[in-house]
């Protein structure tokens, strides 16, 4: 488990919502159109409820099996607390998934999709799905491609009657995100979808500028992490 940063979590906090404000400001936006999703895989419990005491309820994690390991007692004991799937979701974890987040960010095969929407019918619970899409064309990356994310998104609505609430897309590290975020926002306006789950600590005012809904922060706010 990592260690959490110099600066107390609630100043981060603070400062990295004064830079969503100002950024949503320069891009004529509402701040509250934003949604800040702190990241808090390899923190333990103790950095998560400081930020909880801080104010803040939407976080993320990038494993389903840390998370599970952490996250139910402090969705027992906070119930306005919603956690969010951001990293790589495994068919085999699917159940475990969809018992313990609200959303989940890396919808990008059919086969996740057909376990899925058994999953969802079974437990009854409907988080909100982002479809992953590989804006790099990155072969070890996940996501759909570009070209595919069209079709995909279609199959997902028709195939398995998944209801899909938007994009979420991770650009190479080696390139401007700007195009990557403008190619997202694109396939989702012409598909009907509203909510960009994109941008990073380096990245997120440019991401905001370009539409984003839902920016993953980790490090801005809880400092270096290891293991992950």
């Amino acid at each position: 488990m990592a260690t959490v940063s110099a600066a107390p979590v609630e100043i981060a906090l603070s400062t990295v919502r004064r830079e969503i404000e100002a950024a949503c400001r320069a891009a004529a936006r509402a701040a509250e159109s934003v949604t800040l999703v702190a990241v808090s895989k390899t923190f333990p419990a103790a950095v998560i409820d400081q930020a909880i005491a801080a104010g803040h309820t939407v976080f993320g994690e990038n494993r389903v099996q840390e998370a599970k390991g952490k996250w139910p007692p402090i969705k027992a004991a906070h119930r306005q607390v919603a956690l969010h799937l951001i990293g790589p979701l495994q068919s085999n974890k699917v159940k475990d998934a969809l018992a313990l987040f609200d959303a989940i960010h890396s919808i990008d095969r059919p086969s996740l999709c057909e376990v899925l929407a058994k999953e969802i019918a079974r437990q009854d619970r409907r988080p909100q799905l982002f479809v992953q899409v590989n804006t790099g064309a990155e072969p070890q990356k996940a996501g759909v491609l570009p070209e595919q994310a069209d079709g995909f998104i279609a199959r997902c609505r028709d195939v398995y009657r998944l209801e899909i609430s938007g994009l979420m897309c991770i650009p190479p590290l080696d390139e401007a995100p700007a195009p990557h975020f403008a190619l997202l926002n694109k396939i989702a306006g012409r598909n009907g979808l509203k909510l960009l789950s994109m941008g990073m600590s380096a990245d997120f005012a440019v991401a905001i500028a370009f539409g984003a809904t839902h920016v993953r922060i980790g490090t801005a706010i809880f400092g270096a992490r290891g293991g992950g």
